[in-house]
């Protein structure tokens, strides 16, 4: 309630406010007043008429769809007929306008993405985005991809090089056409697209090589480590392999049983490893370069797969199923574009469907009229760290081979464009290994005093070779196994299924044979019988492969060629009618090669075994169920163990109670809205502090003023998990720190340190795994620019969503990682097969199928792939005719 005035109050304070104000000081008020209405009115005004612009240019950039349009470049008319996704399924009079089609299309979806992946693979993207991308460009340019792709298009065969420039005669023509109507971010940039060639199809294809083969920051960490550790500990951090393991050509194991590893490494190389005297890089050049790589997007986000094949002796339909999901970082667009290509063919017709790469002819993974394939990453170890003998300086410089002699040190002059800032000029370096170009890589760890080199696969023009057109029009096991012959890298494992209901599996790509010269590879033959020839059984043990820098002068680890086709892991038909891969061992106990020392993680792999092996009658739907399973051994058993420690230690922590209740009742579902999960993985993360910090210390940060390093960030490796899983089982006493009496109170530390560490909510039951773990997966440029977000106003990524699954489930998932896209081939009708992109066919955020997919892709659905005539026309809704001009 007010009280009320009276009336000299009433009179005299209105009198007093007027007298303090100046009619001056009025008239400036309501000037400002109304000046700032106004420029707020402009703003406001300029700022919707901006949003509109930008509309229009995203509408204006999408491409034609229906119609005809008349394009130069092709002999005869090219049907385009886009079903409700947007999948082209291109039909062509002849493979040549085929390619040319495929080119054209893609570059109407994906050309700023093209454009962006050569130039990331070649190291130019400070001349679009700037300074802050020197230090990308420089890793870049020091690695020598661009080089690489120079040599590998005078090299590759003349049919591989004829439909790289047939098809981007293709890109080209739809280059021209988008000139007035440039996809939003080349207006955004400030730039247009130069003409695409044979190389930069090989730069995309180097882009992919470099995610799956980058290995040698791994190397560099581990040797940092092996200075500062004991062997003991040492081999119980880097497992070779694991008693979970399941190699498709090893008889079926008891998987429930638990085997002891050997204390010794299943390669007996590593067992004559020096130890290494402490290095010059320091750990904080090492993480930089492994981050500025993207090896630490995630502790085991290793870029791999799961795939595949089951007999009809298992399926419900008495025909084979085959299945894939490629797991790699995820960004806006998908790194994949799904197509569907007939025409005829010289050998016949011409018909193949399923994830094509855009950049690149024809598809990676799919399936023709009568088999279907499909990758994961093999994981063999392509690279080696040289230490080189150097003398002399500058363009004097002298590198030692094996045989003693002094070679001139190579010089490459690098010029990187800078986007409104002087160039950079690089000197990078290379000595000569065996006749290839070996880049000294020193100049990438500032603190490097040694001259350190890198060979690599790509340096081989060689290993280039991709004959993808031989292995779509391949119709069965002999002619598929012919094409692969002939595939040069990154190494793969590809499982295989076919109409007449056979399944089969080999390892491809090209590994090196390290200095063993009776081990030298003979030159690849085409295989013609699906099983390993007498020749392979007989092949002499090993390759000595090294996890840590070597000596080049020794000539031990020179590479003498590589391990030859017929003698790589195969198998074919198995009895069980089961074949499986998931990145971990594929090698059985007497295999003849040591492929690497480096294997994924078992956990996938061996869920998928054992979930196939336990069910017959599978159908479809089944095989999606699987790709999508959220169980985790790992995380299972960790969790019993660690509530068992909380039960048993001496802790009276109500919060640790509670958090070893949820343990126990758990059922090892990686479940979005479970709180066990996330309990586990942040005290595994602990306990690595609390194993590895008394041994390994800190040193002082390079970067920082003050700062200190923990060292035990620098421990990377494939099955760190495994490694973590049997030192938590097996609580070794020489690995429990100073101040811990036994191993319950050690891992009830971790727990509590974990909890601390991750911000757990006080009440754990609503601790989230969905939360903690979530999705994000954004657009490369637009996500940059706040005003620019608001200026599109539609969704350009996922957002932040909770999701369920982690690094050790089927569905192996990150912040930004995971499948980039579910395929299943269903040999008894191929128009039921099913496939699912993360997020649409598009780049556009204007158009229908940017992110039409991604529902599906989040909630574990998918889509029908249509094949036959009569299935695409019944799902076609849109029709070009791309008419000769």
């Amino acid at each position: 309630m007010s009280l009320p005035q009276s009336n000299d109050e009433r009179t005299f304070l209105p009198r007093r406010r007027d007298a303090d104000v100046s009619p001056r000081q009025g008239r400036v008020s309501r000037f400002l007043t109304i000046g700032i209405s106004v420029l707020l009115i402009v703003a406001l005004t300029a700022f919707f008429a901006a949003r509109s612009y930008v509309h229009h240019l995203l509408i204006a950039s999408l491409p034609q769809t229906d119609g005809s349009l008349a394009v130069s470049g092709l002999a005869a008319p090219v049907a385009v007929q886009r079903d409700a996704h947007g999948v082209p399924h291109i039909r062509a009079a002849s493979l040549d306008d085929l390619v040319f089609a495929q080119g054209f299309v893609t570059a109407q979806d994906r050309l700023f993405q093209m454009d962006l992946l050569r130039r990331h693979a070649a190291g130019e993207l400070a001349q679009i985005l700037g300074p802050a991308m020197i230090e990308h460009d420089r890793i870049q340019r020091t690695l020598q991809l661009r080089a690489s792709a120079d040599r590998a298009v005078s090299a590759i065969p003349k049919d591989q090089l004829h439909y790289l420039e047939v098809y981007a005669r293709g890109v080209n023509a739809s280059i021209a056409l988008q000139r007035e109507h440039l996809p939003l971010e080349f207006r955004a940039l400030r730039y247009d697209p130069a003409q695409w060639t044979a190389r930069d199809s090989l730069l995309v294809g180097l882009v992919m090589f470099q995610d799956l083969t980058n290995n040698f920051p791994t190397k560099l960490s581990r040797e940092a480590i092996s200075a500062r550790l004991p062997p003991e500990l040492l081999d119980d951090l880097y497992p070779v392999g694991s008693w979970r393991d399941h190699p498709p050509e090893q008889p079926i194991v008891d998987l429930t049983a638990p085997q002891e590893l050997p204390n010794i490494p299943l390669d007996e190389s590593q067992s004559r490893l020096r130890r290494p005297e402490l290095p010059t890089a320091s750990p904080a050049d090492i993480l930089a370069l492994a981050h500025a790589l993207g090896s630490t997007a995630c502790d085991s986000c290793t870029a791999g797969s799961n795939n595949w094949a089951v007999s009809g002796s298992r399926t419900a339909t008495g025909k084979p199923f085959l299945s894939n999901d490629m797991h790699l970082s995820l960004s806006v667009p998908n790194i994949w574009y799904q197509t569907d290509l007939a025409a005829p063919a010289p050998f016949g017709s011409f018909h193949v469907a399923g994830a094509s790469l855009p950049g690149i002819p024809f598809v990676i993974v799919g399936h023709n009229d009568h088999i279907a394939w499909g990758f994961t990453n093999l994981g063999a170890d392509v690279q080696d760290v040289y230490i080189e003998h150097l003398r002399g300086s500058g363009p004097s410089a002298e590198f030692q081979s094996a045989d003693g002699a002094w070679h001139s040190v190579l010089h490459q002059t690098e010029l990187i464009h800078v986007r409104d800032k002087p160039d950079v000029n690089l000197d990078v370096t290379s000595t000569m290994h065996t006749g290839v170009p070996t880049p000294i890589i020193s100049p990438l760890l500032s603190t490097e005093k040694r001259s350190l080199s890198l060979r690599w696969t790509i340096y081989d023009p060689s290993t280039l070779s991709a004959p993808l057109l031989s292995i779509a029009s391949a119709s069965d096991w002999p002619s598929f196994l012919t094409a692969f012959s002939q595939f040069g890298g990154p190494s793969q494992n590809v499982v295989y299924a076919d109409d007449q209901g056979h399944i089969g599996y080999h390892a491809v790509g090209a590994i090196p044979i390290r200095g063993n010269p009776l081990a030298a590879a003979q030159p690849a033959q085409p295989a013609s019988a699906p099983a390993p020839t007498q020749e392979a059984s007989s092949a002499p043990h090993g390759s000595p492969l090294s996890p840590i820098p070597v000596d080049a002068v020794t000539g031990h680890y020179d590479w003498t060629g590589y391990i030859p086709f017929l003698q790589l892991p195969q198998s074919f038909d198995p009895p069980n009618g089961i074949l499986a891969t998931a990145n971990s061992r594929v090698t059985p106990d007497a295999s003849p090669y040591t492929l690497t020392l480096n294997w994924a993680a078992p956990y996938r792999n061996e869920r998928i075994w054992k979930v196939l092996l336990n069910r017959d009658h599978l159908t479809a739907a089944d095989m999606l169920t699987l790709q999508t399973d959220v169980y985790s051994d790992l995380d299972h058993n960790i969790a019993q163990r660690l509530a068992y420690s909380i039960d048993h230690s001496t802790v009276t922590d109500k919060r640790l109670h509670q958090a070893a209740d949820l343990l126990r009742n758990w059922n090892g579902q990686v479940d979005a809205n479970s709180p066990a999960p996330p309990i586990v993985n942040a005290a595994r993360e602990a306990l690595w502090q609390l194993l590895l910090e008394p041994h390994l210390g800190s040193e002082p940060h390079s970067n920082t003023q003050g700062q200190t390093l923990p060292l035990w960030k620098l421990y990377a490796w494939g099955e760190k998990s495994y490694a973590a899983e049997q030192i938590i089982v097996h609580s070794p006493d020489r690995w429990l720190p100073p101040g811990f009496t036994n191993w319950n109170e050690l891992l009830t530390a971790a727990v509590s340190r974990g909890l601390t560490d991750a911000h757990a909510p006080n009440d754990l039951s609503k601790w989230q795994h969905g939360q903690a773990y979530p999705i994000d997966i954004e657009h490369p440029i637009f996500s940059r620019s706040a005003f620019l977000r608001a200026l599109i106003h539609l969704p350009i990524g996922t957002g932040v969503k909770p999701q369920s699954g982690d690094t050790s489930t089927v569905k192996q998932v990150g912040r930004s990682f995971g499948p980039s896209e579910r395929f299943t081939a269903d040999l008894s009708d191929l128009d039921r097969s099913t496939f699912n992109l993360v997020l649409g066919e598009s780049g556009n955020p204007a158009s229908p199928w940017f992110m039409d997919q991604w529902p599906a892709w989040y909630n574990g659905t998918t889509f029908p792939m249509p094949f036959t005539t009569a299935a695409v026309n019944a799902a076609t809704r849109h029709t070009l005719t791309l008419e000769p001009q």
